[in-house]
């Protein structure tokens, strides 16, 4: 289960970090608040294909972070993009 997840210069996100809880979590917003980037950086922390089109604008690189937790085991941080 993803755990958390820190996103930094990706597209039209600047910098974020999100917790999620057990269960159900929602993502909501408006019309190009990041939510479809959300998605992408998962994708990208299990092994997607990085472009990049989707460093933001006028930054140099992007980065994307995610802690796992699975079967009761430590946390597992993982690093993408």
């Amino acid at each position: 289960m993803l755990r958390f997840l820190r996103i930094d210069h990706l597209a039209v996100i600047d910098a974020v970090q999100v917790e999620f809880e057990p269960g159900l979590n929602v993502l909501t917003g408006e019309t190009g608040a990041g939510k479809s980037m959300l998605v992408e950086a998962v994708g990208l922390l299990m092994g997607g294909r990085a472009s990049a089109d989707l460093i933001r604008t006028g930054e140099s690189q992007a980065s994307v972070q995610g802690v796992f937790e699975i079967g009761g085991l430590p946390p597992v941080p993982v690093r993408g993009a």
